[in-house]
């Protein structure tokens, strides 16, 4: 029971995370496609200056909660894919330099210098993201003591002794590319108002039909890697819902996006909910796959930590989240409304 709930516990948090970092780093990867000039440049900074870092907890509560619940798993990802660990550690830095740093200076070179900085990060970021969620759904080589050393590449196919980046795990950082470019084209276009609402509402159509195609594409080339992510849903034939949450959200964004920007942002998490959740809970009892010798699999039965300390955990966690939950709500209230060039850097 305890290690089923850490799996729903540690899948919701790394949801939440893609959620809400993931229309900050999509504002990053459009951020020269929506503002065109300094000023309209400078309105997506104030967009996500005040909630930018504070959505980047989820990230640390993510791995904190991994490294409780499931130690061994956590001991596994994070020696296996040190060099894209160590890259998406820069990355995070970078966009945090970029947006602190770009307003020091009132001079255009130093601007946009910052603004390439903030795009170059938040785009390599979201593709590690797919990525590192493609290498989950194919599996990683594990040894017999539960760890693995996976090189950046080898030859671009999936098999026993695959790369960090293959066709696959390739495709599903594009896909993560494109899904955060709109969902923070869709956040612009809530937060904005005027010629930058219409840019935004413009790059986000543009980026939906691309959207579309890659997520067609990429639900078989999932189960063409793992087609065993479909025996969950024979056997409980409920959880259809998430996958349907995908296709659902992404043409009630479509829809919504011309008259309704609040409706079509939540369509885009419900979206982003779906494509998380349906490998998560397709792979379910396994929590990393096993790429040469299935039976080597980290599952939550013999990756999960001491009983006692989940059943404690469960307390603390639920006082954290319900603060953290308080303080986001407060947050977001505070900072409600649409922005534009007059305000405060982090204000409205």
């Amino acid at each position: 029971m305890m290690p089923t709930l850490w799996f729903v516990i540690v899948a919701l948090m790394v949801v939440v995370y893609v959620i809400l970092d993931g229309f900050d780093l999509g504002v990053g990867i459009v951020h020269w496609g929506v503002g065109r000039t300094e000023d309209e440049r400078s309105v997506n900074i104030k967009a996500i200056g005040p909630v930018w870092d504070g959505n980047e907890v989820w990230l640390l509560a993510a791995g904190g909660t991994l490294y409780f619940a499931f130690p061994p798993l956590y001991a596994a990802g994070f020696s296996g894919f040190y060099l894209p660990l160590m890259m998406v550690l820069w990355c995070l830095m970078l966009r945090g330099v970029s947006v602190e740093f770009r307003n020091h200076i009132h001079d255009s070179v130093w601007r946009t210098f910052f603004d390439g900085v903030f795009t170059f990060a938040s785009a390599l970021l979201a593709i590690f993201f797919g990525a590192a969620l493609g290498n989950v759904i194919r599996g990683v080589p594990l040894n017999e003591e539960g760890f693995f050393f996976t090189p950046l590449f080898t030859d671009f196919r999936t098999g026993p002794e695959p790369g960090v980046l293959d066709w696959y795990t390739v495709l599903t950082g594009v896909v993560s590319l494109v899904a955060l470019a709109f969902h923070g084209a869709v956040y612009l276009a809530l937060k904005t108002d005027g010629q930058q609402n219409h840019k935004a509402k413009r790059v986000a159509s543009g980026s939906w039909w691309v959207l579309l195609a890659l997520t067609l594409l990429g639900v078989p080339a999932t189960l063409s890697v793992r087609p065993q992510l479909l025996d969950n849903y024979k056997n409980h034939p409920w959880l259809f819902v998430v996958p349907a949450l995908v296709f659902a959200g992404l043409i009630a964004a479509r829809h919504f996006l011309r008259f309704d920007e609040k409706k079509a942002f939540l369509a885009s998490c419900a979206y982003l909910l779906g494509m998380v959740g349906f490998p998560v809970f397709g792979l379910y009892p396994v929590i990393l796959p096993a790429s040469n010798v299935p039976e080597r699999s980290l599952t939550i039965h013999n990756a999960a930590g001491p009983a006692y300390g989940l059943q404690v955990g469960v307390i603390w966690w639920a006082i954290g989240c319900v603060l953290a939950i308080f303080y986001f709500r407060h947050l977001y209230a505070v900072f409600k409304g649409k922005v534009s060039a007059e305000s405060a850097v982090y204000g409205h």
